[in-house]
């Protein structure tokens, strides 16, 4: 089979009719909430002048990416579940190969430019609009999609390169370890070169993080009262835990022998990397911050008012 095979089959979740459709609907539950969720996060950063802050612009990327990461894959395994069919077109494994590493990518890099927002705003408090004015905000924000757009480039070109001899990816999407599992050629090269990337970018992101983190808690633990350092604190602890969390689900994703787990293992962990984090980054910053809290009732609370005003004029 040629490198340029028209089509792959995607892993099944069950070949039970009636668990295909209980797969979907699942599926569809799970999408609408990460859409949802993410959604009034961006509504409510954009309409919300208190909200018009360099954490929350950077917190509105992060819930645009969110949602592109699940719309890139569930969406496709919901409607091959329905329709009872297994096959995806080599154009549309390409592409999600590319979004995926894509707005992945992108995702750790905003997550880092998060970090160093945090440092400059409690580290240098009285340089803060100076270094994080709204054009430099635009910029790191840039950067951080051309980052993963160059990253989607490189591994579409790393994993499509090579010759395959099947086309049964196990897998519910196109996954690049799934993928190189095809080759017929040596695919050590492009394995090694791909994960050395991957590793250094990530490494560097984790690096600087951490050194960001350890400035902070050294200033933090400089501030007298421990109510100054408790408001310090609970402006980090939601980008700490979203980072942890993508870091774990990651590690659980990549960092594992691939040819000694099981498809459903498989299955298990791209659920935990591609659609948890998404599924509670929302919560996490919502739980933990009062103006994000009270511009979502502000938001409920309008809501409400224009369909009571609607219902009045169609009374």
């Amino acid at each position: 089979m040629s490198n340029h095979t028209s089509e792959f089959l995607l892993l099944e979740f069950s070949d039970i009719r009636e668990l295909q459709i209980l797969h979907f609907f699942v599926f569809l539950v799970v999408y609408l909430t990460v859409v949802t969720s993410n959604l009034l996060i961006i509504i409510a950063v954009a309409f919300d002048h208190h909200l018009h802050a360099p954490m929350y612009f950077f917190l509105m990327n992060l819930a645009l990416l969110d949602i592109g990461i699940v719309s890139v894959t569930v969406p496709k395994a919901m409607a091959n579940s329905l329709l009872n069919t297994r096959s995806i077109s080599f154009p549309a494994c390409v592409a999600q190969v590319f979004f995926l590493f894509l707005l992945g990518g992108s995702d750790f890099a905003i997550l880092t430019i998060m970090a160093h927002d945090r440092y400059v705003a409690i580290c240098n408090p009285l340089q803060y609009e100076t270094i994080m004015h709204r054009g430099a905000c635009i910029v790191m924000a840039a950067s951080a999609w051309i980052a993963g757009t160059l990253n989607g480039l490189l591994h579409i070109g790393g994993t499509f390169a090579i010759t395959f001899c099947s086309n049964i990816i196990d897998q519910f999407f196109c996954e690049v370890p799934q993928i190189l599992k095809l080759s017929c050629s040596d695919t050590y090269l492009i394995e090694v070169g791909i994960i050395m990337f991957v590793c250094l970018l990530v490494l560097g992101c984790f690096v600087y993080i951490i050194a960001s983190y350890m400035q902070i808690f050294v200033t933090v633990l400089r501030i007298p009262s421990v109510h100054g350092q408790k408001k310090a604190l609970s402006t980090c602890l939601p980008h700490l835990t979203v980072m942890s969390l993508l870091i774990i689900s990651g590690l659980l994703a990549y960092v594992r022998p691939h040819s000694h787990t099981s498809s459903e293992q498989n299955v298990l962990f791209a659920i935990i990397y591609l659609v948890l984090p998404p599924l509670l980054n929302p919560f996490i910053y919502s739980m933990r911050n009062k103006d994000i809290k009270r511009a979502i009732l502000k938001l409920s609370d309008l809501g409400c008012v224009s369909k009571t005003v609607a219902g009045k004029a169609f009374l």
